[in-house]
């Protein structure tokens, strides 16, 4: 099989040449894994990789003979970054696998781009492809792959024991790229569920990143429901339910909002989520915010004016999930209005008749009147 001659990557110029460096030297240059995987699901890949056959010093001299800057990133692994006019490359090493411990892998490098894929998770992420287009698949992941089904190469309680975190792997790609009417591999199931204890193995943060990963999927609420019902949602995040992800999806594409994870974070609840996902304290303050709000009784016309109207479209939206009611495009209008408003009252408009703790009870006073005519009383009514 060859890819389409469109696909962006096989017409990058740099990519190009270093591929073509590397094999004027006598060496393998293979595209590999979610820009191969991608350009067969007729999706976009945001990053290029490149494995290669020669060691990392054979990289080195081929890129300094053409003229290419290396930079070292993980060299040990096998990774070298090349930046070819400002644009970086990664080439890795074909590596196979010595000892894995749950969490890291010792590597050896290897000349047999099969051993290289054995290394990999999924037969859709063992998909190679060389610089004219043609598709190298050395474990027959292409089936798969283009029946988006989301299966570990070859045993998947072996996959998951090399690296824990495959088990939200697992969960993320089946929401991005698995269709949903094939349902989920049971033998990948049965492994994960049997190895749940192997998940306290993982830090914070590599939790966190994989379930933003996947909460960032145009519809992730099939993979989180399967997540709960084999005990991997509450494993992760205590008191979590993925009951009202579903109605959220709903309330999102009625108000036309993009996938936001701290908007999925809200729905699905738990304890302790900032921490145990090691979130950024941006994130941990949009997340608090959203449940707050969430639980208050205050109109869609004043969170858009307090809040602005992108936050107040995501608490309509996680108000209609929570309390299981249809969205009312009527408040999506509300918060649009009140997130142009501006009070028209000042504080300079109430001296010096009013002073300190009187003008501000007398600024909250009118500003409330104000919300409460849907900002249509004027300056003049209001201090009239």
């Amino acid at each position: 099989m060859r890819l389409p001659a469109d696909v962006p990557w096989l017409n990058d110029a740099g990519a190009l040449a270093l591929c073509g460096a590397l094999e004027v030297a006598g060496f393998q240059a293979l595209f590999v894994g979610g820009c191969v995987r991608n350009a067969v699901l007729g999706a976009d890949a945001s990053d290029i990789d490149i494995a290669t056959d020669a060691r990392p010093e054979q990289v080195q001299k081929v890129c300094k003979r053409a003229g290419f800057r290396t930079i070292p990133t993980g060299i040990d692994h096998g990774t070298l970054t090349i930046v070819i006019e400002g644009a970086p490359y990664e080439v890795t090493t074909f590596r196979t696998d010595v000892t894995t411990d749950g969490r890291r892998a010792v590597v050896a490098f290897s000349t047999d781009v099969i051993e290289d894929a054995r290394r990999r998770d999924f037969t859709m992420n063992a998909l190679y492809a060389r610089s004219d287009g043609t598709l190298v698949d050395p474990l027959g992941g292409l089936p798969d792959t283009q029946a988006r089904r989301v299966i570990f190469i070859d045993d998947a309680a072996a996959r998951i024991r090399e690296d824990y975190l495959r088990i939200l792997r697992f969960f993320r790609f089946s929401a991005w790229y698995a269709n949903p009417d094939h349902g989920f591999d049971a033998d990948a199931l049965a492994a994960i569920a049997n190895h749940l204890d192997g998940l306290a193995q993982l830090s914070a943060e590599r939790v966190g990143s994989e379930m933003i990963k996947l909460l960032a999927a145009p519809d992730p609420a099939p993979a989180v429901a399967v997540m709960e019902r084999v005990a991997v949602l509450p494993q992760l995040l205590n008191g979590a339910q993925s009951r009202w992800l579903a109605p959220l999806i709903h309330a999102e594409s009625m108000l036309d909002l993009s996938p936001d994870p701290m908007r999925r974070l809200a729905v699905l609840g738990g304890e302790d989520v900032a921490e145990r996902l090691r979130l950024s304290k941006a994130d941990a303050r949009k997340l608090h915010l959203l449940r707050t709000l969430a639980e208050q009784a205050v109109s869609a016309a004043e969170l858009g004016y307090r809040h602005g109207c992108t936050t107040a479209l995501d608490v309509i939206a996680l108000r209609g999930a929570l309390f299981e009611t249809p969205v009312n495009m009527d408040d999506a209008a509300a918060a649009a209005r009140g997130g142009g408003a501006k009070f028209p009252v000042a504080a300079r408009d109430l001296m010096p008749a009013l002073h300190g703790p009187e003008l501000g009870a007398k600024l909250k006073e009118l500003e409330a009147r104000w919300i409460a005519s849907g900002f249509n009383l004027t300056r003049a009514q209001l201090l009239g």
